[in-house]
């Protein structure tokens, strides 16, 4: 069956975790997408592999699916192979594979893929690709492009990835800069031409430009697109589907919630930065928001992190303190006592494992995350 692609999650690096892809799930997202997985690390590196697959097979209360896998790569044989890795997931949950041709980073530009396969002199490569993954695998395969250059191209592009298999295709309508992901805004014009085009008769998925509730209405009609895809608007606001703008405080508290539910599948550094984006989204302005950084980046486990959000938070913004069930009683305005100062973190709090962690592709403090053609 067809996933509902009207409204998608889309693939960020170190945050598109299974709690936060619940998270949007439960408010409105119809599909979600995991990080870039790299296909190299799933087929050598046993942890890798283990902690993904677990992240793929956990399965508490409907939410977790469907969920779309990203590969990048440039060898069709060892992105088929590890999309094989991932079949047994695939056939249990409904995983989609979907091979990335959009991020834009540094390390993508060095190793030869993502957006830096949308050369013209690439494009037998990436058809091969998308053949190979089509042929090889029993769940549908996907692409996520940026527009090539000269743009008028990107129409041609997307017809010959159509005729290699691919099921739908994503445009986020800007043009590739490892260093200025978000230059202008994305040109809507070009998704629109496309579908306009009436030579495409897969879906095509619009992503950029969403920012508030009434710009996924705005999107749909002026380009037409069979659904969008949204990234970094979600990372402040993952009720934005739903025409919601939560309390930074009760969307952090759920979220941590599901962290604890879906236990060893996000790193502490992840949570802090999912929790940070909550709280900047609306609070970013408030005198007191430097001072909760640093104790959040002080915080070491989930308990922490809750007492920070319940008893100081809530302090600064001139509310009662929450109750607070967790083990840390700290009340001074500096935040969770320093790292340095603590011998141990109690074996009691929530272990995390790092290895699903991807390498620092961009500093944790320009989370614009575009990164499948986002």
């Amino acid at each position: 069956m067809a996933p509902d692609l009207s409204f998608i999650s889309a693939p960020m690096v170190n945050q598109s975790d299974l709690p936060f892809r619940v998270l949007t799930r439960k408010y409105g997202a119809t599909l979600t997408y995991t990080q870039m997985l790299i296909p190299e690390r799933l087929i050598n590196d046993q942890d890798y592999f283990e902690f993904h697959r677990r992240d793929l097979t956990t399965k508490i209360d409907g939410l977790e699916t469907p969920v779309v896998v990203q590969l990048c790569g440039n060898d069709p044989q060892i992105v088929v192979e590890a999309g094989r890795k991932l079949q047994d997931c695939c056939d249990g949950i409904g995983v989609r594979l979907d091979l990335n041709l959009g991020c834009p980073q540094e390390a993508a530009r060095d190793g030869h893929y993502g957006a830096y396969l949308l050369g013209q002199n690439d494009w037998p490569l990436v058809e091969e690709i998308v053949s190979a993954m089509s042929a090889s695998f029993v769940v549908p395969v996907s692409t996520k492009i940026r527009l090539c250059q000269p743009q008028t191209k990107t129409l041609e592009f997307a017809e010959r990835l159509e005729r290699s298999g691919s099921s739908w295709i994503t445009l986020h309508a800007r043009t590739v800069s490892a260093r200025r992901r978000r230059q202008g805004a994305a040109d809507l014009s070009e998704v629109k031409r496309l579908k306009d085009s009436g030579k495409l008769h897969i879906p095509l998925i619009s992503n950029g430009n969403v920012r508030v509730h009434t710009d996924l209405g705005d999107n749909l009609k002026y380009t037409g697109a069979d659904g969008l895809m949204v990234g970094e608007t979600l990372l402040g606001n993952p009720c934005i589907f739903t025409n919601k703008i939560p309390d930074p405080v009760d969307i952090s508290l759920e979220y941590l919630n599901l962290c604890r539910t879906y236990a060893n599948t996000i790193p502490i550094s992840s949570v802090k930065t999912h929790v940070r984006h909550f709280v900047d989204f609306q609070c970013s302005r408030q005198t007191w928001f430097t001072t909760f950084r640093t104790a959040l980046g002080n915080c070491a486990t989930l308990d922490e992190i809750e007492h920070l959000l319940c008893r100081k938070v809530e302090r600064w913004r001139g509310r009662p303190p929450r109750e607070f069930n967790g083990t840390s009683d700290d009340e001074s305005d500096g935040g969770v006592e320093s790292l340095n100062d603590r011998k141990s973190v109690s074996e009691s709090n929530f272990r995390f494992s790092k290895t699903g962690e991807l390498p620092n592709l961009l500093d944790t403090d320009d989370l614009n995350l575009d990164l499948g053609l986002s």
